[in-house]
């Protein structure tokens, strides 16, 4: 009984968890890149946006080099955000079509395998996929709009610089964001696989962006390469 009792509330204790510790570290993530911008790689990597913006906004020769990157961001959202509807659709389709509603067999399963916690997955799953789709769109169309501006004849007014400095910025803010759904989709995909395999990859994925997202040895330098 006690084993039994252990196994159906895995998904209770250990999904919460490790959804827990990812949301715990982004909200400290989120009061550094508020407070302490520099100290996080968004933060240094939005200073090197507007060193960028500036550079473009005042050499009219670099204006195409400027649309090729603008267009490669525009590229690569959409092809992101193109993915992640894709997967929704497939994923309700399969759901549809199913008579089962099981994507792995329930005897490989260490936790609770009731219709009821199979459909929360599905819906968390085309959830995570559907933010990521939302996000990458909203990157998509404030760089399409950066590009527009970049591509304004010059003189550049000085409100035009800061409006594309905004929408570099907000575009690539998105794309984070974006990614960041993407990574807890894949939490949500092992979870299929049971709890434990969902909360550990809860704890890698956020061990991995703790790395990525307070790497300052690549920072040290930061201010010496525009001088």
């Amino acid at each position: 009984m006690f084993i039994a009792f252990q196994e159906d509330y895995l998904d209770v204790v250990l999904v919460p968890g490790g959804l827990l510790i990812v949301f715990l570290y982004h909200l400290v993530f989120l009061f550094k890149y508020l407070n302490h911008p520099l100290t996080t790689a968004m933060g240094n990597e939005n200073q090197d946006k507007k060193v960028w913006v500036d550079k473009v906004c005042q050499k009219s020769d670099d204006i195409k080099n400027a649309l090729s990157v603008i267009t490669s961001s525009i590229s690569a959202a959409t092809y992101l955000s193109m993915i992640s509807l894709t997967l929704c659709s497939l994923l309700g389709a399969w759901i549809a079509n199913s008579n089962t509603n099981k994507f792995v067999p329930s005897e490989i399963i260490y936790g609770n395998t009731k219709p009821t916690i199979v459909s929360i997955k599905y819906i968390c799953l085309i959830t995570s996929f559907l933010i990521a789709f939302s996000f990458f769109v909203q990157s998509a169309r404030h760089f399409v709009h950066a590009n527009y501006l970049i591509s304004t004849p010059k003189p550049v007014a000085a409100n035009t610089r800061s409006k594309v400095e905004f929408d570099v910025i907000r575009g690539g803010v998105f794309w984070s964001l974006g990614l960041r759904a993407l990574y807890l989709a894949l939490s949500f995909l092992l979870w299929f696989f049971g709890p434990i395999p969902m909360f550990a990859s809860s704890v890698s994925t956020v061990i991995i962006l703790c790395y990525h997202d307070y790497d300052t040895k690549k920072f040290e330098n930061h201010k010496d390469g525009y001088d």
